[in-house]
């Protein structure tokens, strides 16, 4: 008896993880990815120990550990003064939660996933062709391919729709589209030569301000600082450039003119800055129809307050390989997977909006939280994350 075959319609972080757990439980894969290239996009990820267990087991880990870097803390800063608030240790992440904690560059990710794909002959993967359309029924699914200008079809047992915010597979399966959240992110990768000495620390450094706050970390040995600022601006995105643009730095300085000197001095460090819109979209009722399904940020954007988009997109490709592994009919499977799924995924997405709010509050209500924190300490703080870092089986 043949294998099944799975259609993958994109190649991002959630695709290639899919992918591999996909071929790993017997199916036969073939991922179509729009772009040309697969460029070395992106800046850092972080990667919390729910979704680096599952890069253990695919192999990635190891295959990271001369890019990745394993934070000694995460560093809670005021804005205004760069007092430390608290300091949530994690040395001890792989005995806490049963997985390092990792941050590392989104390229080196993906460079890994793809070495592991170029090694699987049940994996083929295409770039510079497009899902255009597709069909399902109980006998299986029919897909349209784009490619070279030119159009074929392919048939496969199931599609996967891993094609990001912008999902032609989850669009034509009637979700609605994602909402802009009035906040975008600013991006930059930074010499760490041009960095303040205290910004260098091998911790990821999280600074709270009003309607703002600013992540950083070591990547790539110390090389090079990672630094994220999320901003709340009216901002009005429309064509197709305002996914990815350049910032003009002094927009970012203007609006961190009253934080310490040392973020300012960062945030002055960087080359350039290229800046996102951030979109949101309230849970799906349903990812599933027949023999399609969404992963990723085509099935559950959210905001990056817990840093947990492409660990959510690691722990959807886990699930799916899991059930479709079983061996029960396809369909069964992509409906125990949507249920294995889409309660964790709906409480990240409501907890990313919830740490948005608090991330940025302004006066009085800062001083209340900042003292708060203070009480807390790190390890109380900690305690708050093990039901999201704890590694998550996807029978539960």
């Amino acid at each position: 008896m043949n294998p099944p075959q799975a259609l993958i319609a994109g190649a991002g972080i959630g695709g290639l993880c899919a992918a591999l757990c996909l071929a790993r439980g017997g199916f036969l894969v073939r991922v179509y990815e729009k772009a040309h290239v697969l460029e070395e996009a992106g800046a850092g990820l972080q990667l919390s120990p729910n979704a680096s267990v599952i890069l253990q087991r695919l192999g990635a880990v190891d295959g990271l550990a001369s890019f990745a870097l394993r934070p000694e803390a995460i560093r809670l800063r005021r804005a205004k003064d760069g007092a430390t608030l608290a300091l949530l240790p994690l040395e001890d992440a792989g005995q806490r939660w049963g997985a390092p904690y990792l941050v590392a560059h989104r390229a080196d990710l993906q460079r890994v996933l793809l070495e592991l794909i170029a090694r699987e002959p049940a994996i083929r993967l295409e770039t510079g062709a497009a899902i255009v359309d597709f069909a399902s029924s109980p006998a299986g699914v029919s897909a349209v391919i784009e490619q070279k200008g030119s159009l074929r079809n392919e048939t496969g047992g199931c599609l996967i729709g891993a094609d990001g915010l912008r999902s032609l597979v989850a669009r034509k399966l009637g979700a609605a589209a994602p909402v802009f959240s009035g906040r975008t992110a600013w991006r930059a990768l930074i010499d760490s030569a041009r960095v303040p000495p205290g910004m260098r620390r091998q911790e990821t450094s999280l600074w709270l301000g009003h309607k703002a706050h600013l992540v950083h970390y070591p990547l790539r040995g110390g090389a090079i600082v990672n630094a994220v600022a999320i901003v709340e601006e009216d901002f009005a995105p429309r064509g197709p450039e305002f996914w990815s643009s350049m910032g003009a730095p002094e927009l970012l300085q203007q609006r961190f003119g009253a934080w310490d000197s040392a973020a300012r001095a960062l945030l002055s460090a960087a080359p350039q800055w290229q800046k996102w819109p951030l979109f949101d979209r309230r849970p799906l009722s349903n990812w599933v129809a027949g023999r399609v399904a969404l992963l990723g940020d085509a099935a559950h954007p959210m905001l990056p307050f817990l840093a947990q988009g492409a660990a959510q997109a690691i722990e959807d490709a886990d699930a799916l390989g899991a059930m479709l592994a079983e061996r029960r009919p396809i369909e069964e499977g992509l409906r125990a997977y949507q249920a294995a799924r889409a309660a964790r995924a709906a409480r990240v997405q409501k907890e990313s909006r919830k740490q948005a709010a608090l991330y940025h509050l302004g006066p009085p209500a800062a001083a209340f939280r900042d003292a708060a924190l203070r009480v807390l300490g790190g390890r109380k703080l900690l305690h708050r994350y093990d039901w999201l870092y704890t590694a998550h089986s996807p029978s539960h």
